[in-house]
């Protein structure tokens, strides 16, 4: 079977996704980048099914210009494959994607509005806030277009009356982004139970994007 160490590897992410409640039962989806029968695409798990019953066949792999009716694998691709695809076409840094309906993320999207940067850690996401895409019906054009526009100069970001969705080099660094993600929506409700929490200024969100640039390097 092709690619069969991501196919498993997506699987084991999956299985986390349930064992962290990073997303709860059958909700959230993750993805890798990869190469079949030299095209350029993406495998994704597949709709509709428990990840504990997951099996390396029931990966799917998708082109990066291919539509689901087009698609030929005995099983449909997650419902939310379109933007899955357009982040691999957008982002040549992303390998590897995770969404997750994780409770603070949902909660805080519910608002539909920015994480303001109340703590520095917001930085994570690559910007002096973590964005919210405006709300779209699942698994449409429209919701896509939104999380590209939500995730400009961004690796993460919330999506409204939804959840989150997060980037990365690799499996393990996504889905270690999404937890921060979710980490920072729970402070951030906590937060907001006192009262309006201090927002640190563009000036000082800009010395830590700077820092958190040398430390990645580093």
């Amino acid at each position: 079977m092709k690619n069969l160490d991501q196919r498993n590897q997506i699987i084991e992410y999956s299985l986390k996704l349930n064992s962290t409640n990073l997303s709860p039962l059958r909700s959230g989806n993750i993805s890798l980048r990869g190469r079949e029968n030299n095209k350029e695409g993406y495998l994704i798990t597949p709709s509709g099914k428990k990840y504990e019953t997951l099996k390396p066949e029931d990966i799917v792999f998708m082109g990066l210009n291919e539509e689901e009716e087009n698609n030929d694998s005995n099983n449909k691709p997650s419902s939310e494959w379109r933007f899955h695809r357009d982040i691999y076409a957008n982002k040549k840094e992303a390998y590897a994607i995770v969404h997750a309906h994780s409770p603070h993320a949902t909660a805080v999207s519910s608002h539909g509005k920015p994480i303001p940067p109340f703590h520095y850690m917001v930085a994570l996401a690559g910007g002096d806030d973590i964005k919210c895409a405006d709300y779209a019906t699942f698994g449409t054009e429209q919701l896509s277009k939104n999380v590209i526009k939500a995730l400009e100069n961004r690796s993460a970001c919330l999506m409204s009356n939804h959840g989150q969705v997060a980037f990365g080099k690799n499996l393990d660094q996504a889905f270690e982004l999404a937890q921060e993600i979710e980490n920072i929506c729970h402070q951030y409700t906590i937060a907001l139970k006192l009262g309006q929490p201090k927002i640190l200024s563009y000036k000082e969100m800009k010395k830590v994007l700077d820092k958190a640039k040398d430390y990645k390097k580093g």
